[in-house]
């Protein structure tokens, strides 16, 4: 896989006087990546994938975007190769139908009517709510509110897709609807980035986890190495998933390892667990 991201000796503070949030940061995304950014909050994840979207400009260091530095790329090149979903989607939505909403980002990048239409209807099909077009997105629960979020930002057709918290604020059932939906855009080819509190949705969903702490990386592997390492998980303010820490127990007993996806269902299966 190629490298979508490029970040090396990052530095970034809110003014000139204050405190350095991210400290001399490297990082790859390589494409195809589904990340899962943990960490308490104040660790710099939300900055840093601001960075990457150039929401926010870095105080030193270099941050390229399929090997461009992204302070040389146009606004309709970032948003082409980065799309960012707030945490909070009224952050995002202003227009009074859902279809404007969608339609918003493409017909700012300039494109014809057809163009436009066709990447609205891809994109509400996506996420569900073609039948809904027409309705006013101020209506909808926080689950549907949450997809047209995320339906503004495939419109763009971006190859990176952030999203902050995308199961906050969501019941179990939309929960489990919203990362459906995430995997199902990740397998059609989008890498994807999410920030999250959440470590067993980072379980079962994630094939890279990364701890960020202090405004540095602590950890970057799958989430079954990044499980492993207890102490600096410690130090980082980072729980394991508690299925995950109950394994732990019987691997350091028995010196066998079985990872987060396979031990649910082995639980389950040997003592009763529903």
């Amino acid at each position: 896989m190629s490298e979508l991201v490029e970040i090396r000796d990052l530095h970034f503070s809110y003014s000139a006087d204050g405190p350095e949030i991210i400290h001399g940061l490297d990082l790859d995304i390589r494409a195809g990546d589904y990340i899962a950014m943990i960490g308490q909050n104040g660790s710099g994840k939300t900055t840093l994938s601001k960075l990457i979207g150039g929401l926010n400009k870095a105080t030193s260091g270099v941050i390229k975007l399929n090997g461009r530095p992204v302070d040389d790329m146009k606004v309709a090149e970032r948003v082409s190769t980065v799309g960012y979903c707030y945490q909070n989607p009224d952050h995002q939505i202003f227009l009074n139908t859902i279809e404007d909403e969608v339609a918003y980002g493409p017909r700012n990048l300039g494109l014809d009517k057809e163009s436009i239409e066709e990447r609205v209807v891809q994109s509400l099909e996506a996420v569900g709510l073609l039948k809904y077009r027409k309705s006013e997105p101020y209506f909808a629960g926080k689950g549907e509110r949450q997809k047209i979020a995320v339906a503004s930002v495939l419109a763009m057709r971006p190859e990176l897709i952030v999203l902050d918290e995308p199961t906050t604020g969501l019941d179990w059932r939309d929960s489990r609807n919203m990362m459906s939906l995430i995997r199902t855009i990740h397998e059609a080819g989008h890498t994807i980035m999410i920030i999250t509190h959440n470590m067993r949705l980072v379980a079962e969903n994630a094939t890279r986890a990364i701890v960020m702490c202090h405004g540095d990386i602590q950890l970057d592997g799958t989430p079954e190495e990044v499980f492993r390492y207890e102490e600096t998980l410690r130090k980082s303010f980072v729980t394991p998933p508690q299925i995950t820490q109950l394994w732990q127990q019987v691997d350091n007993k028995e010196n066998i390892w079985l990872d987060a996806k396979d031990a649910i269902p082995f639980f389950t299966a040997h003592f009763d667990i529903h």
